[in-house]
């Protein structure tokens, strides 16, 4: 085939060439600026940060992050806790349990204290990052590529240089040794260029969160890793770039970091105000009870609480009653996200919609909450509650209206007005309006009482499932939905089972009916939509789509909104998709926190302003 190209029209603003060779110059110009834009990379130009949506909020001369105080003291230590043990220093496979603290890519609470990635989240924006390894990041209009320029004052804790080889070298090693991610797919090459840059070029099927999410990949050092025993759990004190090093390991139970004195980055603005302690420990307990008891004792410094007995109750030992201890509710500005009762529709007998929402009605919160939770709680709805993302309560836009047309029936019509929410009891225990709206649903999906239990009028076989527990909390709460639906002739029993065996069932088997999960959501939901709902992961183990949903509106509404370009394009997506979601009651809806519960020994102090996502401790510093 023969290309055309189309002769340059006239250049606006400048003078004409007066000389054959001065207009052939201009031809090419435009001819070049034509392929470059077809091409995809007429706007491609180094920056200081990238956004999700829109433009970063920040400055290419900003000096901190907003919710980071540039004047914090340096010096002391913090401590903090785990449930449980470890076994493995290293985050990036799936072998071995790892302590908190050494690598939180994806957490408010933890910084990158060892490894390091190319850009890092400002947590006052929804999801804007920032050059950090790499000084610059470059991507064209349809984000088909992304180039870092990296920063030639990086450096590894043994003070070599932090470099392109090393990006590349990280990539190829984390996707054939580290656990297993839907995007490495996506990646077609990756490659160096000259001045020290890379360039990830995407292949079909890529989105425009894929440069965010490859920017936030950990850097890990070619000279000082072994690719062959990558893959396998080990205590080894591995090489990073951050502020900390791994000082000592008591295996399972202890480990601690301290300041690297030499650490490359502490001038930059995005670590101004944040890695204040010369020292800090991550402890680990046994179980939720040694976890309290430990910190009345001061054994370490802070504590999430989500426990609402133990906040509205448990708080009352002498070093709170005397100031040594604060307790302070932080407000966020993200969604709540869906706390839920999963439903495994690989068992059949949850693959008729009218049976999931058949047991909503069996959950009474109005009952639940102040018996069990000291009336702390509010009933959740949606996978986004709280947010200007959630559809709950807000009928569909056009746009939305638009995007759900090819699926006409994936969204119920309440849902689609905005009038639907989760059911209302009096409170009682055993809400008889409740429990007819529920077995009416039952009979609809062809269920009848017999001998006070309920069967399927066809094949006789008892409406009866197994919900899987890992502690005393999750079976407490099992109990009271159970007491609930014995009274509708539904059989459901409880079996606790250790961390080992419950990952194993429900990662690795799937054999599990009904387990107990917390979806957490923010401001930017993107490609880990993908592993929790998509097609692609409902029945490939290792992956978190635990329902095995198999919706094509479910994919096709993640795409949208990974697709979006503009910010109101981004949340009409979210906002259809939360409708999807909604309408297959793939859950129980739960309840959520009214906000952020924190106890701290009160030697530490916090900045004033608290980020959109919580509080981040990396930023804490000790009273002077």
């Amino acid at each position: 085939m023969k290309t055309v190209i189309p002769a340059a029209p006239p250049l606006r603003g400048f003078a004409t060439p007066s000389t054959p060779l001065a207009a052939a110059i201009v031809v090419i110009a435009v001819i070049a600026g034509m392929i470059a834009a077809l091409s995809g990379t007429a706007l491609a130009e180094p920056k200081h940060a990238i956004a999700m949506h829109g433009e970063p909020a920040l400055p290419p001369d900003f000096q901190h992050f907003p919710s980071a105080n540039s004047d914090a003291p340096k010096g002391g230590s913090i401590s903090f806790a785990g449930q449980g043990t470890f076994d493995s220093l290293n985050p990036f496979i799936r072998k071995g349990s790892v302590p908190d603290g050494l690598w939180g890519r994806s957490s408010p609470f933890w910084s990158n204290n060892v490894w390091e990635s190319l850009l890092v989240r400002n947590w006052d924006e929804p999801f804007t990052l920032y050059g950090h390894l790499a000084e610059f990041v470059e991507v064209p209009e349809d984000r088909s590529w992304v180039e870092f320029t990296m920063n030639p004052n990086a450096r590894f804790s043994d003070g070599e240089p932090v470099t392109a080889d090393d990006v590349v070298f990280s990539f190829n090693l984390l996707k054939e040794k580290g656990t297993p991610r839907g995007w490495y797919e996506k990646i077609d090459r990756v490659e160096t260029k000259p001045g020290d840059k890379v360039r990830f070029v995407f292949g079909e099927g890529f989105d425009r969160e894929l440069p965010l999410i490859v920017g936030l990949m950990a850097v890990i050092p070619k000279h000082a890793t072994e690719p062959e025993e990558f893959g396998e759990s080990s205590l080894e004190k591995f090489i990073g770039s951050g502020p900390y090093l791994i000082d000592r390991v008591d295996p399972g139970k202890t480990v601690t970091l301290k300041k690297n004195p030499d650490y490359w980055g502490k001038d930059l603005p995005t670590k101004r105000g944040f890695d204040n302690f010369d020292e800090v420990r991550v402890e680990y307990f046994r179980d939720a009870n040694t976890l309290f008891e430990a910190f009345k004792k001061g054994l370490f410094d802070i504590n999430v609480e989500t426990d609402t007995t133990r906040w509205s109750s448990g708080y009352d030992f002498p070093a709170v009653e005397d100031g040594r201890v604060t307790l302070e509710a932080f407000e966020t500005g993200t969604p709540r996200g869906m706390n839920g009762l999963v439903f495994n529709m690989r068992n059949p007998i949850f693959q008729d919609v009218r049976v999931r929402e058949a047991l909503t009605y069996f959950l009474d919160f109005e009952w639940i909450n102040p018996s069990l939770y000291e009336g702390r709680y509010r009933r959740t709805g949606s996978y986004f509650q709280g947010s200007i993302l959630s559809a709950l309560g807000r009928p569909a836009s056009a746009r939305e209206r638009e995007l759900l047309a090819p699926f006409p029936d994936a969204v119920r019509e309440d849902i689609m007005e905005g009038t639907y929410a989760p059911p209302v009891s009096d409170g009682s225990g055993r809400d008889r309006n409740n429990l007819r709206q529920g077995i009416a649903l039952l009979t609809e999906a062809g269920y009848e009482r017999r001998d006070n239990k309920l069967v399927h009028k066809e094949t006789g076989a008892a409406l009866a499932f197994e919900m899987l527990v890992r502690n005393a909390e999750e079976e407490r709460l099992a109990l009271a939905f159970q007491q609930a639906l014995r009274i509708g002739g539904i059989d459901m029993s409880v079996r606790q089972v250790d961390s080992a065996q419950y990952w194993e069932r429900i990662l690795n088997t799937r054999q599990f009916d009904m387990m107990h999960w917390v979806y957490s959501a923010s401001l930017s939901p993107g490609n880990e939509q993908v592993g929790r709902w998509s097609k692609i992961d409902a029945d490939t183990f290792g992956r978190l789509n635990f329902a095995g949903v198999s919706s094509p509106a479910v994919d096709a509404m993640i795409q949208a909104l990974l697709a979006a370009k503009s910010q109101e394009e981004f949340i009409d997506a979210v906002r259809a998709y939360d409708r999807v979601l909604m309408s297959g009651f793939y859950v129980v809806p739960l309840f959520h926190a009214p906000a952020q519960w924190v106890a701290y020994w009160t030697r530490l102090q916090h900045p004033e302003k608290t980020s959109l996502y919580g509080v981040l401790p990396m930023t804490w510093w000790t009273r002077q």
